[in-house]
């Protein structure tokens, strides 16, 4: 098989892997009353403590706007409570509230054991490797955007 079609049969699987993997943890996200957006917020703050919302944003690779929204929401549900920067009033810090907390250390380890089943196939070289190769193709994807002109 020609490198061209070796590439094209590995971003098919790659992509239908991406498709798969983001269903199954969608699913287990909403098993906790979550949606991806607000999990993955609170997965940075449980592992992280208080960080400044734009730190958050660059973490779930959000815009400003977009993760303020998920924020206020998290806010509401009582998960997260907010401090001002008295050094700086534009920065506001974000951590768990004790609710946020408390919900966080009993399902981390549920969500943690889902992902360890999703990687049980792979031997530990195989799945160092995978982060590696992943890695990689990531980041040339960012170099080759960076090349593609916008439409006018």
């Amino acid at each position: 098989m020609s490198r061209e079609k070796e590439a094209l049969r590995v971003l098919t699987i790659l992509l239908r892997a991406s498709g798969s993997v983001t269903n199954m943890l969608k699913k287990d996200m909403l098993t906790y009353g979550m949606n991806p957006t607000e999990f993955a917020v609170m997965e940075v703050l449980f592992n992280l403590g208080k960080q400044p919302i734009q730190i958050i944003g660059k973490k779930v690779l959000l815009a400003s706007s977009s993760i303020t929204y998920v924020i206020d929401q998290l806010e509401k549900k009582g998960m997260v409570d907010r401090e001002q920067c008295e050094d700086d009033r534009r920065v506001t810090f974000v951590s768990l509230s004790a609710e946020g907390q408390e919900l966080m250390g009993e399902i981390f380890p549920q969500h943690s054991s889902v992902i360890k089943q999703l990687f049980e196939e792979l031997s530990d070289e195989e799945l160092h490797k995978l982060g590696e190769s992943l890695k990689a193709v990531g980041y040339k994807a960012i170099d080759i955007y960076d090349t593609i002109e916008d439409e006018a």
